[in-house]
């Protein structure tokens, strides 16, 4: 019997942060070696970071990855462990994974399988290595090993999988089981989506399952680098059984999750597996080999349990208010910004954005402790003498700024919930500033602005009144103005440019409008696990959405304007997700939504269609929002389309040809 701790760490790197990264992985290292770790699996790219960006076709970054993993070697000692770099080898970058051993490098094994749909684009900076191709790179005078390599590391074995090599039907783990191979490592740099955890958690079971290993994971956390956040959820199984899954989306800088594994009974199961066959005949250098003096008795890990927000029958809400607020508190501590200023309507969006910045203080203290929140943000010193209770209204300014087409109703929903989430809460009147710029439009065009003649003008008048205060204000506390449009209005332009759209990150702009109605509800009456309800929102969910740019007597309302918010998203996945064209999308919505009549439904297509293909340009300059689920209208990581284009016209003019 041999049993050994084996290790995956989530770690929360920023890209070509060297210092920074640098010590938070010698912590982490620190940290497994003090829980008796003798495998420790580090995250893809975890030296440099993985979000570099264009900044991997530099020399520097790769240069300055390969002087920090040196410099990381002496923590190392009596330890096994990997770490991702970029190294450039015969003037390509490969994304590697460095094992090393007792202080010394093995080798470098190369990602075989490139990212390159969704949001990833590793093929504009990095070269796939091709199987069974094996080299050797020279580094500070000695020759190191790299490819697609396996190690014996003191009668163990090891092979990679690196992130994207186990999300494809040839992934390189039967090999490495056909090899021997006694443990997979897979550090990657796997992105949060909803629902994708269990994605993972299937193909690490499985994979150790179907090859005989055990199978060690390791993922990135937090907000890397400004869109992309990462989950963490280090996962741990063997023979098919999972040991060990480490929590997600938590606000440390790092988490080791560790478990025993016995490489004897791993290879038992393998030879009792009637369709196992190893590989007989191999490459003499398929294995790069040291000894290792592994340790005879083993460290078992603290026993592990679920969170119960995990097993919640609401995890979508749970998974979007932790996503977003970590993305928040990372987006906040590195930047070094000061706080958050949010125009608060009084209305959905406005109030679910404040909301989710109270509630990112709230879960950061519970976490981290005040002491903790205060050290993450020693910059601050304004922070210093504060309590809990008052922490929010140091970190969050709102402001309702009032037209003649305000209600006394909205006023007085964002004073009620500014109150409820302890925000800084100020009043500005605009109507003013919006009577100044009608009557130098109307004596410069000679001519009366009306409602009926100018509705589109007079609307977005007041929407940009709005900006220049509030950014005025954000300046001044050091803050960031938060946007606060939400996915459906980007999908048909339903924003005013420069107007409600203004803002350096729009938390809520990679989330649909009818989710986010629900997920208020779910804020008012429950809340998240840990944290509970605020009834106050009621003030919210009880009212239409309307935007109040109109005069009162209009009614003005957005589903009005637009068409409803559950119709139009259905509408958005089925164009822009599966990329159907209008005929076939109001053939899907007919069977969906009986309720309608054909004719209406006819005409919310193609308003759809319409304004998604004469809006990209709005959608091109919308604030950065954070990537929730892979279905994204965000045209720099996502949903590429033209700025000027047919706009449907040949494929609307089919739907009228349908016979109704």
């Amino acid at each position: 019997m041999k049993q050994l701790t084996v290790a995956a760490a989530v770690v929360n790197q920023t890209p070509l942060d060297w210092d920074g990264n640098q010590a938070r992985l010698v912590a982490t290292i620190r940290a497994a070696r003090t829980a008796g770790v003798s495998v420790l699996c580090l995250p893809e790219m975890c030296i440099s970071g993985y979000g570099c960006e264009d900044a991997f076709m530099g020399a520097g970054a790769p240069a300055e990855a390969r002087r920090v993993l040196f410099e990381l070697l002496p923590e190392t000692l009596g330890m096994v462990v990997s770490f991702g770099v970029p190294l450039l080898y015969r003037n390509a970058l490969f994304n590697t994974a460095a094992l090393v051993v007792d202080g010394q490098i093995l080798g470098f094994a190369a990602k075989r399988f490139l990212a390159g749909d969704g949001i990833h684009y590793e093929p504009r900076w990095f070269k796939p290595w091709k199987e069974g191709q094996r080299a050797s790179v020279s580094m500070n005078g000695v020759d190191y090993p790299i490819g697609d390599l396996m190690f014996d590391v003191g009668g163990v074995k090891l092979g990679f999988e690196i992130c994207a090599d186990a999300w494809v039907a040839t992934r390189p783990g039967a090999a490495l089981a056909r090899a021997g191979v006694d443990i997979i490592l897979n550090p990657s740099a796997s992105h949060f989506a909803f629902g994708k955890f269990e994605t993972r958690k299937r193909f690490v079971i499985e994979g150790s399952r179907a090859f005989g290993v055990s199978y060690v994971y390791a993922n990135l956390l937090g907000n890397e680098s400004g869109r992309i956040v990462y989950d963490g959820g280090a996962l741990i199984a063997s023979g098919g059984r999972l040991l060990a899954a480490g929590p997600r989306l938590g606000f440390g800088d790092s988490q080791v999750t560790s478990a025993v594994i016995d490489v004897e009974a791993t290879r038992m199961a393998q030879a009792r597996t009637a369709s196992f066959y190893p590989e007989i005949a191999e490459p003499r250098d398929a294995w790069v080999r040291t000894p290792f003096a592994w340790p005879s008795q083993p460290t078992s890990p603290p026993a592990q349990s679920v969170p119960g927000w995990e097993t919640s029958a609401t995890l979508k809400e749970e998974e979007f208010t932790r996503a977003v607020t970590l993305a928040l508190f990372d987006y906040l501590r590195k930047s070094r910004s000061s706080g958050f200023v949010v125009s608060l309507s009084g209305g959905a969006d406005s109030t679910a954005v404040s909301s989710l910045v109270a509630l990112m203080v709230r879960r950061a203290i519970l976490e981290l402790g005040l002491e903790g929140f205060r050290d993450e943000l020693d910059y601050l010193r304004a922070l210093t003498d504060k309590d809990a209770a008052t922490m929010v209204g140091e970190l969050l300014t709102t402001v309702y700024q009032a037209s003649a087409n305000s209600s006394q109703e909205s006023r007085a929903a964002a004073a009620r919930v500014a109150s409820e989430l302890g925000a800084s809460h100020l009043e500005h009147d605009i109507e003013p500033l919006v009577d100044g710029y009608v009557a130098m439009i109307q004596k410069a065009t000679a001519r009366t602005l009306s409602w009926e003649q100018d509705d589109l003008a007079l609307q977005n008048i007041q929407a940009r009144v709005r900006a220049p205060g509030v950014w005025m204000l954000a300046n001044l506390r050091g803050a960031l103005l938060l946007a606060t449009s939400n996915r459906s209005e980007a999908a048909l332009g339903y924003a005013t440019m420069d107007g409600d759209t203004c803002g350096g990150i729009s938390p809520i702009g990679g989330i649909d409008k009818a989710f986010l109605r629900h997920w208020l509800e779910w804020l008012e009456t429950t809340g998240p696990l840990g944290l509970g309800p605020m009834p106050a929102l009621a003030v919210v969910t009880r009212q239409h959405s309307t935007p109040e740019l109109r005069p009162r007597d209009s009614k003005q309302s957005s589903e009005g304007d637009l068409m409803p918010f559950p119709v139009l998203d259905v509408i958005e996945r089925l164009a822009i997700r599966d990329k159907l064209v209008p005929r076939d999308v109001l053939s899907n919505l007919t069977g969906r939504f009986p309720q309608y009549p054909v004719a209406l439904l006819g005409q919310w297509v193609e308003r759809f269609f319409v304004l998604f293909s004469r809006n990209q340009w709005k959608r091109e300059r919308y604030a950065p929002s954070f990537h929730l689920d892979d279905e994204n209208l965000d045209p720099k990581t996502w949903c590429r389309f033209p700025i000027l284009s047919g706009g449907f016209r040949r494929e609307l003019a089919e739907i009228h040809d349908i016979d109704l």
